[in-house]
């Protein structure tokens, strides 16, 4: 005899599953039991947010759905942001939640919500269980969807009877295959190659979907048979290995910024798995390049991307079919380089300079020297994401983890923490501001419970920065956004982690020298001074905005 919470768990054993994030509730106590009898880890966390960041976090690193857990109610809503962050961002993830009893109602309606019907429109699919029968093909189906173009999460409500529900004869597990993506047609393939062929100032852009953990290698292929020039998006940054030459920068604002100035010369820009969920790195126009958009799925046509041609296929081997009609044929490939020192030296400005508190860019260089190649560090969000997009330069894949979908607060902590979980022998560095760490600060506690070798690096400004420069730009007063921090050092020690202070700009680099020799969880608090780049910002931005007529 076996129930249905057993079953669950020996379906989620068969897809490989070996963490699960979360806090139970009542009723999953079924389920409980079952995991405290499976091979897979609980991982309690102090906040169900928190939970669903690790689980979408684990599904964008390893391209296999994480799981995470709540009880009914108001566990089950606290998800609702991680379900959204997972849905924008494209990373699989499995959410399971509780709820009472189906069959009989003795607490009446105490708790109940209808949960299902929540978060419809923020994931994939969204399903109660009402028989355990069902149970092995409904999560086999869940997983699959999970990972299918476009990932993104998937919910199945487990109410208390149907864990509880006795099988004599349980069901036979589905057994997971390989499901290969049709690469794309030869026309398409050819119609972009014309269209390549005749380009006089070509460049790549790689977005959110080109981060993929499968597609790496693809792409550095393509990019070196081709020869052409390459910009990222915030969520596409890092998805190609360094050491091409032919990295232009990062599109942190959608006009105007550094690499803008090769943007606006292109003649054709080849965008490779762009997301409209991400905040636009360009704005197409009647007048602007021709574009051609490359991706697992068609793109979503919006006022301000309309490609004019289509690959859709398995984006690394079409790309590889693309790459073996243009090879050796691309005498135009490097036209923009040219552009590309100027504008990485104008990244480069003031990333020494040495006042204190420190400036976004010498934070950005000073983690940068305290990083190897194959560190990872995981952005909250803030004002200082604008300066990490675009000065931080990765060199391997999938190692600077940003949010520029949802764009969600108290998302940098949790994130970072499942990335020292898959890579223990890795540097792993959450940089958060004051306001978006505090948001889920308490899983430090997780951090320091599990044994993780991980920094955070907090910059204090005492205000919810982004938001106080969008109120500069729109010409509003300073007003409703400034607020009072704990002392950190004293913090990160209450829950039995190692917290330091920066009084001097050249500290930085060997306190987190200093912090990752020694193991453990740190916390590094630092001040920042953005009212130089501020002011910059926001003179740029006003130049932006045409001028209104006057009456």
């Amino acid at each position: 005899m076996t129930n249905g919470a057993a079953l669950l768990v020996a379906a989620l054993e068969n897809e490989g599953v070996d963490r699960i994030f979360g806090v139970p509730g009542e009723e999953n106590l079924d389920v409980l039991d079952a995991l405290r009898r499976s091979r897979i880890e609980l991982i309690l966390t102090r906040h169900e947010q928190s939970a669903a960041f690790m689980a979408a976090t684990h599904g964008r690193l390893t391209g296999r759905p994480g799981v995470c857990l709540s009880t009914l109610g108001p566990g089950a809503l606290n998800l609702a942001t991680g379900a959204a962050y997972a849905h924008l961002g494209a990373m699989p993830m499995v959410l399971i939640t509780g709820q009472k009893p189906i069959m009989s109602s003795r607490q009446a309606r105490f708790q109940i919500v209808d949960v299902v019907a929540t978060m419809k429109p923020l994931t994939k699919v969204a399903r109660q269980i009402v028989s355990a029968a069902s149970i092995p093909t409904l999560v086999r189906d869940a997983f699959r969807v999970a990972m299918e173009e476009r990932p993104g999460p998937v919910h199945l409500e487990l109410p208390e009877d149907i864990a509880a529900e006795e099988l004599a004869d349980p069901p036979p597990l589905v057994p997971p295959h390989p499901v290969e993506i049709p690469v794309a047609q030869a026309a398409a393939l050819d119609r972009a190659a014309g269209m390549i062929l005749a380009a006089e100032r070509p460049l790549i852009m790689l977005g959110a979907a080109a981060n993929r953990p499968r597609l790496a290698a693809g792409l550095l292929d393509f990019v070196r048979r081709t020869g052409i020039p390459f910009f990222t998006t915030q969520m596409g940054k890092g998805s190609v290995a360094g050491g091409t030459e032919l990295y232009m920068g990062t599109a942190a604002l959608s006009e105007r910024d550094h690499v803008h100035v090769a943007i606006d010369r292109a003649d054709l820009i080849i965008a490779i798995g762009h997301d409209t969920v991400e905040k636009p790195p360009f704005l197409m126009g009647p007048s602007g390049p021709r574009v051609i958009h490359v991706g697992y799925t068609p793109a979503s046509v919006e006022q301000v991307f309309f490609p004019h041609a289509e690959v859709v296929g398995d984006v690394g081997p079409s790309l590889r079919l693309l790459a073996d009609r243009l090879d050796g044929k691309l005498p135009n490939a490097g036209a923009l380089l040219p552009l590309r020192a100027q504008i990485l030296g104008r990244i480069l400005d003031r990333a020494e300079e040495g006042r204190f508190p420190p400036t976004p860019q010498r934070i950005v260089h000073d983690v940068r020297q305290a990083m190897p190649e194959d560190g990872i560090v995981a952005l909250d969000n803030g004002m200082y994401k604008i300066w990490f997009a675009r000065n931080y330069r990765t060199r391997v894949a999938n190692t600077l983890l940003l949010d520029n979908a949802l764009a969600t607060m108290g998302a940098g902590l949790p994130s970072a923490m499942m990335a020292a979980m898959l890579y223990p022998q890795r540097r792993v560095l959450a940089v958060c501001g004051d306001g978006g760490f505090m948001m889920n600060s308490q899983e430090m506690e997780t951090a320091v419970r599990l044994r993780l070798n991980l920094v955070v690096l907090i910059l204090d400004d005492g205000a919810y920065g982004m938001i106080r420069w969008k109120q500069a730009v729109d010409s509003f007063p300073d007003f409703g956004m400034t607020f009072g921090n704990p002392d950190f050092v004293r913090y990160a020690e209450a829950y039995g982690a190692k917290g330091w202070r920066i009084a001097r700009t050249e500290d930085l680099v060997p306190t987190l020298e200093a912090a990752f020799a020694a193991g453990g969880v740190h916390l590094v608090a630092t001040p920042v001074d953005y009212t130089e780049n501020t002011r910059v910002l926001v003179e740029e931005l006003r130049a932006m905005v045409p001028a209104q007529p006057s009456a």
